[in-house]
């Protein structure tokens, strides 16, 4: 199998000048992202970076992020892209966890960095990108290229199963586990994509979630770069920027989690943004409302909100709902993409039938190799070949799957099974509710009862009575929540979904 880095090579002798990258005024052609991934490359190798090490990115989205993927893959070493909202302490977890021998980062992050540095006995090397690096241990990026003017470094031979890159969850858990996704894991994962979307290099995605995550990075963005696409790259989201680079670069698709759809569409003057070029939008993180997928197929004419299910340990897109059944199976994720098998399980790991709930269990070529360093999570994940997402779901008789709640989010109420998405679902049609979130309170009859969180539109507002009214006309009277607490935002993991734990700690006082 070929290294990642590879394709850069093809693609120069294709279509050299061909913009790559972009980010606000800085344009990276083909050529010259050929030129500063091979530079960087001698630069690592300098460094004694090479085959098995891993690199830790500590980064905003950025040119020189993407450089690192195809740089670090290219002298064979791991790359270990960091999420920049964690704390210091789950920084150093995660970088002693991986072994990290190196990390790049920027000026926000440099004393962070050296803190944590004098507790890791692996790290050798900090490299900062911008800004005039420290003396004491630090190397300048752009430094570290200059030395290397002309370099030609040719890609390291790479087998299916070797490591490509190594991405923690999201901590859902108590600590958050490395997932490793091999050569094959991507290379299955691209093709899929293209495929399914039909990926060339007329296509130019828009990157405004994090790099750090598989959002951000594969949703298409990879896939995108490999057809020889243009990848357009926001530092922050923003959802006014967002619109203005879609109309300015007519950028094709972009992956929105879902508080980032909600921001789009509340940008005040959206209408007056010509979003014609868009052909496809990348949702998931979790259950896209019904009235949410509407306004999003009218605020993007030509393009199908092309609803995704996927996870890191897939990284990510397993099934996708076409354009051609967007309205009839609307709610659904949709179907499985090439080479994924989806099933669902009972307790004992059966098969059931149509329309039955279960655990969500995938297979195929995309599904990553083990957690690192944590043999027991492997086995537990990866089961005779099917991995256990621990998300609950239904398929139809057609083959469309539907999520319909983690598993440790089910609420069991007087024996009966609430999937919270359904209740959020109705929520999010009340004309005041922006966002919503429903979790199990612990009830001495009941054993639980739902409990909502609820955000409400700029200037609108509505109270507790008015809420389960609007509920009980619509659901079962054990499924309405029998409290509503008011939020101003609900927490999220950074792929967008909502983190439940953290609501369920919150105390129901009165």
């Amino acid at each position: 199998m070929h290294n990642f880095s590879s394709i850069l090579d093809y693609h120069l002798t294709q279509r050299p000048d061909a913009v790559a990258v972009t980010q606000e005024e800085r344009r990276l052609t083909v050529r010259a992202l050929h030129e500063r991934v091979n530079r960087l490359a001698a630069g690592l190798t300098e460094l004694g970076v090479g085959r098995g090490d891993v690199v830790g990115l500590l980064l905003y989205n950025r040119p020189e992020f993407l450089e690192l993927v195809y740089a670090v893959n290219r002298v064979g070493a791991v790359f270990l892209p960091l999420n920049y909202r964690l704390s210091e302490e789950e920084w150093a977890y995660i970088l002693d966890h991986a072994r990290v021998r190196a990390i790049v980062t920027e000026p926000e992050f440099l004393r962070p960095t050296d803190r944590i540095a004098a507790k890791l006995t692996g790290l050798e090397h900090r490299i900062l990108v911008d800004g005039e690096p420290p003396s004491d241990g630090w190397t300048g990026y752009e430094a570290l290229l200059d030395r290397h003017p002309g370099a030609r470094v040719q890609p390291v031979d790479v087998g299916p199963d070797d490591l490509q890159r190594l991405m923690y969850t999201s901590g859902t858990t108590s600590r958050p586990k490395g997932v490793r996704i091999t050569y094959g894991n991507v290379q299955a994962k691209n093709l899929a994509h293209i495929v399914h979307f039909g990926l060339t290099a007329a296509d130019t995605t828009l990157v405004c979630g994090p790099l750090y995550h598989v959002g951000g990075l594969d949703m298409p963005a990879l896939g995108v770069l490999y057809t020889g696409g243009s990848v357009v790259l926001q530092r922050k989201f923003d959802p006014e920027c967002a619109l203005r680079a879609i109309q300015e670069h007519r950028v094709t698709n972009a992956w929105l989690a879902p508080a980032m759809v909600n921001a789009v569409l509340e940008v005040p003057d959206r209408e007056s943004y010509d979003t014609k070029s868009v052909r496809f939008i990348l949702g998931g993180g979790e259950k896209t409302p019904e009235p949410v997928l509407r306004r999003v197929m009218n605020a993007f004419p030509n393009a199908w909100f092309a609803d995704a299910y996927g996870l890191t340990e897939t990284v990510s897109g397993d099934t996708f709902l076409d354009r051609e059944h967007s309205l009839s199976k609307l709610g659904s994720v949709g179907r499985p993409v090439p080479h994924t098998r989806v099933r669902i399980v009972d307790d004992s790991d059966q098969e059931v039938p149509a329309g039955e709930l279960g655990e969500i269990t995938l297979r195929g070529p995309k599904v990553f190799a083990g957690y690192w360093r944590d043999e027991k999570a492997t086995a537990a994940a990866l089961k005779d070949g099917w991995f256990h997402t621990g998300d609950i779901g239904h398929l139809d008789e057609d083959g469309f799957l539907y999520i319909d709640d983690r598993k440790k989010d089910m609420i069991v109420s007087g024996g009966e099974n609430i999937a919270t998405p359904e209740v959020e679902r109705v929520l999010y049609e009340h004309p005041a509710v922006l966002e919503a979130a429903v979790v199990g309170l612990t009830h001495p009859r009941w054993g639980e009862v739902p409990r909502a969180f609820v955000v409400f539109r700029p200037g609108a507002g509505a109270g507790a009575e008015e809420l389960r009214e609007f509920c009980l006309e619509r659901l079962a009277k054990f499924k309405v929540p029998v409290r509503f607490d008011v939020v101003d935002e609900l927490p999220r993991t950074p792929s967008g979904k909502v983190l439940k734990r953290t609501l369920r700690d919150i105390p129901a006082e009165g």
